[in-house]
């Protein structure tokens, strides 16, 4: 993400200036989100987090509706779909391999973060990494 950048997260924009903000007050975040032709891209988001404060570093409110506990098994293989709902998938234990409609993969591990956003067109494809179970949280935004 380029300097003095200001993004759309949640419904509220945030604007960045990443040259004056110490790595460590950053959280990385991957968005996934289709483009105006329903094809869906990776895009790497540094969410700002507060100076340091007794309880620890925090970003601004993010407005959620639900939270979803889910398990798959390590034979997870979910073909192209697209997410239900704009929703965080906070991966708790174990993997996932997600191959965006541009052809581009990615593996999340334990303490990963996804931003799903493309809820139109083809979607993307899912499925489990070395045949392992994975717990992940989502927690819906809409």
């Amino acid at each position: 993400m380029e300097t003095n950048d200001s993004i759309l997260f949640f419904n509220s924009e945030i604007s960045l200036d990443l040259n004056y903000l110490p790595r460590d007050n950053i959280m990385k975040v991957t968005r996934l989100f289709e483009d105006g032709n329903g094809q869906s891209h990776f895009e790497d988001v540094d969410i700002p987090l507060s100076d340091t404060e007794d309880i620890g570093r925090l970003s601004s409110v993010l407005q959620a509706t639900g939270v979803i506990f889910r398990k798959t098994e390590g034979d997870y293989d979910f073909d192209w779909h697209p997410a239900p709902s704009r929703r965080l998938i906070v991966m708790l234990d174990g993997s996932v391999e997600i191959t965006a409609g541009d052809g581009e993969t990615r593996i999340f591990n334990t303490g990963d973060i996804v931003l799903a956003e493309d809820t139109q067109g083809r979607g993307h494809r899912s499925r489990a990494v070395d045949g392992k179970p994975r717990k992940s949280l989502f927690i819906l935004l809409d």
